[in-house]
């Protein structure tokens, strides 16, 4: 099974180092309201001597954000913000990187892009302690948020485990819920979240440019025994997704210092 992206003409960014940092920092301006909406950007005179590149250089960044309608550049006027429309949000207790609403009545739907067997990647199996041999179940899904895609999600599901359930009902259940229901006592988890830069299929899904950048999250999750029975390697947006923690003041004396806490009480989020 393989779903076309949902942005099947993903946007690139501008060719050459240069421009695309001086792209991704203009862009960081935009999003964080450094430039608010309607706001005039510095001369091209200026914004060369602030960003230490040529003009060639600069005109090449602008291109790409005029291409992306967050800046309107008309001739005597000077170029102006045009904030982008305000996406829905999602957000992540660090303490447990589990994904929980921002605001509610959010919902998020997936959609699953691929389902197969095989064998899995080198690095999967080894972070899973299991046979670079062994049939593992792949399946990637698109997790949307109010329509909006805002993470690409890769599972590996060992094959005796995965065969309890169907590419039907993982299309629409969460995974936790289908390993926990074929037995699967899950104990532990390993997580590392990291950043990378969007490819081009990722980035059609995503709505993104080419080069885009990514945030990244690979858990491994294991049984009673220590086994792996899923991994996972999820790509946020990081215009819809962030991670957020609360800190408590604990100790005495010089051993004072922060510690997270831990809320049971908020929703079981799988992915």
């Amino acid at each position: 099974m393989c779903a076309k992206p949902v942005n099947t003409a993903a946007k690139s960014l501008p060719e050459g180092g240069k421009a695309r940092r001086v792209y991704l920092q203009l862009l960081d301006g935009i999003t964080r309201g450094t430039y608010p909406d309607g706001a005039a950007l510095p001369a091209e005179q200026r914004l060369c001597v602030e960003l230490g590149v040529s003009r060639v250089t600069l005109r090449r960044a602008l291109d790409a954000l005029e291409a992306e309608g967050l800046i309107d550049r008309r001739a005597g006027a000077g170029t102006r913000v045009r904030t982008p429309q305000q996406k829905p949000k999602m957000a992540a207790d660090f303490s447990t990187l589990m994904p929980q609403l921002v605001q509610m009545g959010h919902e998020t739907t997936a959609r699953l892009l691929s389902f197969s067997y095989g064998v899995p990647p080198a690095a999967v199996a080894s972070a899973m302690r299991i046979s670079p041999t062994a049939l593992v179940q792949t399946a990637t899904r698109l997790r949307l948020i109010d329509g909006q895609p805002f993470s690409h999600l890769t599972t590996y599901v060992p094959e005796h485990i995965a065969r309890n359930y169907s590419e039907s009902e993982l299309a629409t259940s969460p995974l936790f819920r289908l390993l926990e229901r074929s037995g699967v006592e899950v104990e532990t988890a390993d997580q590392s979240v990291s950043a990378t830069l969007a490819g081009p299929e990722v980035a059609g899904h995503l709505g993104l440019s080419v080069g885009a950048p990514l945030l990244t999250l690979n858990r491994v999750v294991r049984d009673a025994e220590g086994r792996g029975v899923e991994y996972l390697a999820a790509l946020y947006r990081p215009d819809m997704f962030k991670l957020q923690m609360t800190l408590s003041r604990v100790g005495a004396g010089d051993a004072r210092h922060w510690e997270p806490v831990v809320n049971p009480t908020r929703a079981e989020a799988a992915e």
